[in-house]
């Protein structure tokens, strides 16, 4: 059993893109687990995805009104066109007045919104239809109201969703399908009925594989993107966006933000006398032993060279001060001839030091962090 749960999982791995680790396979089912640049990354696409979907609908709803208006009596056509008068308003509300905030409930809200008005218009719509007797050809043209369900289960697939998302999306345009058969339930062809919900259900697993695929590169090119290419920890420049983050969150909720620059003491020298080789291996396992510490809410970016600054989230001076001297209790590795790896780290705190910027909070952590230097390095720098 388990080297069949093996064998489809390796199945799946290689239907996705080679970048994507196998560890990362988890983080296409739920959104739990993803990184806050991931998040915030993924939230600005799927509402600028919302918006331009938006957009198609706002331009395309109110043109098919010509064509209800060949075909339909003149009273049902300004019933429809009414309708269709208000979906093409809340179209244009949602692209004039939505904008991205990096906040995955947004996102959320944007794309619950999209669905809800064409799914709230084929209800209503479906029911009117249903109320009036179509001669043949304004039959065949009020059949097509039908198909709206299978358009935005199939819009489903533009967007980067986990398969939980996706499936919650899916089961509220089935839930939709459902009902509208119910209303029309005298009148109701159960085998075209039957024939069309299963062909529903058939699209949302292509548009789930679809999002978890765009959902999959994204986690691939996101990760290239922010991460160090040697110790895999966050590059300067995604290190930086993190701050800025955090920094935010914590004014909004007037919690605590800690910052510790890490500066591995006499690199230099591994590099002079051993090579860059041994370097580069000295930084990779100083990157693992901090990483085996930390939180999964703390983020590890690699500064500069032998610096690392750490973002400890929700955390004060005295809890900070503890997670750092037992990252200098277990070590932060080896030099190559075997002497022990030590560091110069210097500490700051929003609150703490009543930094009104990031920019203050960094600069009093690197003060600090040369303090340590000056007093005879691998300690951590004295707090004023």
């Amino acid at each position: 059993m388990l080297s069949l749960l093996d064998l489809l999982r390796n199945r799946l791995a290689s239907l996705l893109p080679s970048e994507l680790k196998t560890s990362e396979l988890p983080r296409l089912l739920s959104p739990h687990r993803h990184a806050l640049l991931l998040t915030q990354r993924r939230a600005t696409m799927i509402v600028n995805r919302v918006r331009l979907f938006a957009f198609l609908f706002a331009v395309l709803t109110p043109a098919w009104s010509v064509v209800d208006w060949m075909v339909f009596p003149i009273e049902l056509w300004f019933h429809l066109a009414l309708q269709r008068l208000m979906v093409c308003l809340a179209f244009a509300g949602v692209l004039l007045f939505y904008r991205p905030s990096g906040q995955l409930f947004d996102a959320y809200r944007a794309i619950g919104i999209l669905f809800a008005i064409p799914t709230v218009f084929y209800i209503t719509s479906h029911y009117l239809l249903g109320s009036y007797q179509l001669t043949q050809f304004s039959a065949a043209v009020g059949a097509g109201y039908a198909f709206l369900p299978f358009v935005l289960m199939a819009g489903l697939a533009i967007f980067p969703l986990t398969l939980v998302e996706n499936l919650v999306l899916a089961v509220v345009l089935l839930l939709a399908q459902a009902l509208a058969g119910y209303l029309s339930w005298t009148t109701l062809n159960w085998p075209s009925f039957a024939g069309a919900f299963w062909l529903l259900m058939l699209i949302a697993g292509v548009t789930a594989l679809a999002c978890m695929s765009q959902l999959a590169f994204m986690i691939a090119l996101v990760r290239q993107a922010i991460r160090d290419p040697l110790t895999g920890v966050f590059s300067r420049g995604s290190g930086e966006e993190i701050l800025r983050l955090q920094w935010d969150a914590a004014e909004r909720q007037n919690s605590a933000l800690s910052v510790a620059f890490i500066d591995l003491d006499h690199f230099k020298s591994i590099n002079d006398r051993f090579g860059h080789e041994a370097g580069d291996r000295a930084l990779v396992g100083a990157a693992r032993n901090m990483l085996a510490s930390l939180r999964s809410s703390d983020s590890l970016v690699r500064w500069g060279g032998e610096e690392f600054l750490l973002i400890m989230p929700d955390t004060d001076m005295t809890q900070a001060r503890r997670a750092l001297e037992r990252l200098m209790q277990q070590g932060w590795g080896s030099r190559p001839d075997g002497s022990r790896l030590t560091a110069s780290i210097g500490l700051a705190e929003r609150c703490y030091d009543r930094s009104a910027q990031p920019r203050a909070l960094l600069d009093t952590a690197d003060q600090r962090m040369y303090q340590a230097k000056q007093a005879g390095r691998d300690r951590l720098g004295a707090i004023s």
